[in-house]
């Protein structure tokens, strides 16, 4: 969301030179530009972004970020026009307390577009100091689509992407052992650095790059699995004319985001020490195992956010607050988590058992307003990773389908019936207000495709087995999952004839 405030005068590096910011802020040093990060929006710049801060605030790294634009409409004009600076506000519960932190980030250097300057990136990624990458392209992001490279146009994916610019890398620097780089993908996916080296890989290979530059990819870069774990939900719409007041001046970037924060990242520790997060105080966690926490965290925060969004969103909730506050969605998301997810999660149980009721506070944040629709964004590859394999584990461990998870699903399908608007949009119907439904092209088409025919034909049935059977959307069929189809095909008539609010009810 952007807001205007004419009255006020605009953030930006001379703003802070002069004096004028009242607020901490990181140091105003034109340092080096270290990180090349991928991705301009509001978490990367509440979560990586502000450690990086950190760091330089402390002396520890001294470095600043370059970004590039991902998508061909993206903040990088917005962005330059503040000179990279925006604040960040930090609020929530600690030690009981109602708290907030608000704080100045000056980490970021420029964030080019590539579509429009592929040559600036290329400039930007050869630069002989650069050491890491960092990105957040969403779970679709890291995805392989055959492409070709032709040196002078950007290419479509961020897989082709990662791949040209180190092949311009390469080029340039010669292939030095040093000249690789560190790439530290915060994409939601398991081993997300496992599958963007893979997808580079098979790119290289694809486009006949030569076999020193495969031998370089492999000997000289890093791609490291990492998890995180913050909400942010970004600019704080409601309180942006008081903030603004208050700080005496427009920031059309402010990101407020929650102040518990966790980094997890899977690699050696003498890279560590390259990036010295955990030097800072801050909750980053070099490990050579990160499969529980990425379970505890894929599972438990972010499926119960993605299994039970949908139908409080169509129910008529707008915010987490309203969904935790609701007599019908709250104590939904509860059962799902503590009667669905926990008991097929493989961890202890007490440690478990603490992470959700934490969970559940967070969601309770009153300082947060993390809108629903923000969190629908591309939710059929998050319902994927996040809900299916527990409805899974669910199924195999006690022969039975889980039903809240399983009505998710139902939901989840109700939400996108919406009509075209461009080929990542559709506009969705909730009680006679339209909403914007976002995501992969491929996806949207074919669900609005399904839908469409749903309403010449008026068969639920059809459309369920349609959208399960897509082994695409799901990565297998889902239609002959047992029960599945016929419990979310009973779920789905009773959402649309009676809503999901009296459908949900109805589940024992």
């Amino acid at each position: 969301m952007i807001a205007s405030f004419p009255t006020q005068q605009a953030l930006n590096r001379r703003y802070l030179a002069d004096g004028l910011v009242s607020v901490p802020h990181g140091p105003a040093e034109e340092f080096p530009e270290r990180i090349i990060q991928f991705g301009e929006g509001n978490f990367l710049r509440g979560f990586t972004d502000w450690m990086v801060d950190h760091m330089n605030g402390k002396g520890l790294f001294q470095g600043r970020v370059a970004v590039v634009q991902p998508v061909q409409r993206g903040l990088a004009d917005l962005l330059n026009a503040q000179d990279g600076i925006y604040t960040l506000l930090l609020r929530g519960i600690r030690d009981g307390e109602r708290s907030e932190d608000r704080r100045v980030i000056t980490a970021l250097s420029r964030c080019l577009d590539p579509y429009q300057n592929w040559q600036g990136v290329v400039a930007a990624a050869i630069q002989p100091g650069l050491r890491f990458a960092i990105s957040n392209t969403t779970e679709a992001g890291i995805a392989y689509l055959s492409e070709p490279y032709d040196g002078a146009n950007c290419p479509a994916s961020f897989p082709a992407k990662v791949t040209a610019l180190l092949l311009e890398r390469f080029r340039a620097l010669g292939g030095t052992p040093e000249s690789g780089l560190v790439f530290l993908p915060c994409e939601l996916i398991e081993k997300n650095g496992t599958k963007l080296r893979e997808y580079v890989l098979r790119h290289a290979a694809a486009w006949n790059a030569g076999d020193d530059f495969i031998t370089w990819i492999q000997s000289a870069n890093h791609f490291l699995n990492t998890l995180v774990d913050r909400i942010v939900p970004g600019f704080p719409g409601e309180d942006a004319a008081r903030l603004q007041m208050e700080l005496g001046y427009e920031d059309k970037l402010m990101v407020a985001a929650e102040i518990f924060h966790l980094w997890v990242i899977e690699g050696p520790a003498y890279l560590a020490e390259e990036i010295p997060f955990h030097k800072t105080g801050l909750n980053v966690i070099w490990t050579d195992d990160m499969t529980p926490f990425r379970s505890r965290k894929v599972r438990v925060l972010n499926g119960a956010h993605t299994s039970t969004v949908p139908a409080a969103f169509l129910a008529g909730c707008d915010t987490v607050g309203e969904m935790m506050d609701d007599p019908d969605f709250g104590p939904t998301v509860r059962r799902a988590v503590f009667d669905e997810i926990l008991p097929v999660l493989d961890m202890d149980e007490a440690d478990k058992q603490g992470y959700a009721a934490s969970v559940l506070e967070r969601f309770r944040n009153p300082f947060i307003r993390h809108e629903l629709i923000s969190i629908m964004l591309n939710s059929v590859s998050k319902w994927k990773v996040r809900v299916l394999p527990s409805l899974l584990d669910s199924l195999s461990q006690t022969g039975s389908l889980p039903p809240l998870l399983t009505f998710s699903l139902a939901a989840l399908i109700r939400f996108y019936d919406g009509k075209p608007v461009s080929e990542t949009e559709l506009r969705g119907d909730r009680d006679g207000t339209a909403y914007p439904i976002r995501d992969d092209a491929k996806v949207l088409g074919f669900l609005a495709g399904e839908w469409a025919a749903f309403h010449e034909h008026q068969d639920v049935g059809r459309l369920v087995h349609a959208v399960l059977s897509n082994k695409t959307l799901w990565g297998k069929d889902l239609a002959t999952v047992d029960g599945l189809e016929q419990a979310v095909t009973a779920s789905l008539e009773k959402i649309i004839a009676g809503g999901a609010r009296n459908a949900i009810s109805s589940i024992p």
